[in-house]
């Protein structure tokens, strides 16, 4: 597969990912090397990664724990410490290893360090190679509100290589998909057909349907870097997603919901409010709703916790001067942004899913 060129960043692809990092290094005068891991990505993936690097650069290895929980300041804080107790320096490079929280954090401590460190992103999930690897999106939760802090600055390279999907449990891999089946509704037909028949999907078609689900995102960011109007689009079911996230995470009575496995929620909550105010046809919502909660079943929500869910809505990135702001669609791959929503429409779209 070709490289892809996006903004400030390479994104390279299985077999040309270690050749095309080797030639960086050497290119490069790099003081240290830092690779950030996780306990998962520290076992499996890492000394994949280790077998194929070329260098003769210092390298240090720091692992944070795993998991959104720890995608937060004092997280960074502690990477940070580290950094500067290894004599890290404005040339260091911090290569980041691991699925979205790894990289989203990563890229966000490489940023904010010493006023900015090269970075590079290794995503192992496809969650994070089909989201997270383009567009520079950096940052860390405030408490359960996700992705609260951080700043937009491209990774120097970014390595896919599939390989790394071997290693991942089902759930992780349906997560993944979530945000490619998003690509699909926001962009057209032609992508979504791959998906209608989730049951015919095999991991042959994955190299294909990632580089095509890339090459979306990458069309999107380059137009708008900044999210001021089409990047806007990829929030498609993340309004509510993030909110049913958020308030999942901060309840110790629930289960931790996985970021794709909420936003699966918030696609089919946010098809039933299309339908109901942009005319998006009530037959496709059915039919995605019949297709999504028979993949990934069915989340319990009772009526009482949509309240605490849609106060949740008020942080929101993409809210201004008081307003929140959904993404909608008109059909698929026609979407329409900054609509405002009544909150009875919301409860009847909560209805909706648990009906």
């Amino acid at each position: 597969m070709n490289s892809i060129e996006a903004n400030d960043s390479l994104i390279h692809f299985n077999e040309t990912c270690y050749s095309s990092l080797n030639e960086y290094l050497a290119k490069k005068n790099f003081s240290k090397i830092f690779i950030l891991v996780d306990e998962n990505t520290h076992q499996y993936c890492l000394p994949i990664f280790l077998e194929k690097l070329q260098t003769e650069v210092t390298i240090e290895i720091i692992e944070i724990e795993s998991g959104e929980i720890n995608k937060n300041i004092d997280t960074c804080v502690g990477v940070w410490n580290t950094l500067s107790d290894l004599d890290a320096d404005r040339k260091s490079l911090m290569i980041n290893i691991g699925g979205g929280v790894i990289t989203d954090l990563g890229g966000f401590v490489a940023c904010t360090f010493k006023r900015g460190i090269a970075y590079v992103n290794v995503p192992t999930t496809l969650l994070s190679m089909v989201d997270a690897s383009v567009g520079g999106k950096t940052g860390v939760d405030l408490g359960s509100l996700k992705n609260q802090i951080g700043v937009i600055s491209n990774a120097d390279l970014v390595l896919i290589d599939t390989k790394y999907l071997d290693t991942l449990p089902k759930n992780e891999m349906r997560s993944g998909l979530a945000e490619m089946l998003k690509h699909g509704l926001i962009t057209g037909e032609s992508y979504w057909s791959n998906f209608e028949d989730l049951s015919k999907l095999s991991l042959n078609d994955l190299d294909r349907l990632i580089y095509e689900s890339v090459e979306i995102k990458k069309n999107v960011v380059e137009i708008d870097p900044f999210e001021n109007g089409l990047r806007k689009t990829l929030n498609y079911g993340h309004t509510l997603g993030h909110a049913i996230e958020s308030y999942f995470l901060s309840n110790p009575t629930k289960i931790t919901l996985l970021h794709g496995e909420a936003v699966v929620i918030g696609m089919i909550l946010a098809c039933y409010i299309s339908t109901e105010l942009t005319g998006f046809p009530k037959e496709k919502t059915e039919a995605i709703k019949k297709l999504f909660t028979g993949y990934y079943g069915k989340v319990d929500i009772d009526k009482q916790e949509y309240a605490p869910i849609i106060e949740l809505l008020k942080y929101d990135k993409k809210n201004t001067h008081g307003n929140i702001n959904f993404v909608l669609l008109e059909d698929i791959g026609k979407t329409k942004i900054d609509c405002l929503v009544e909150e009875e429409t919301i409860i009847d779209a909560f209805n909706f899913y648990a009906s």
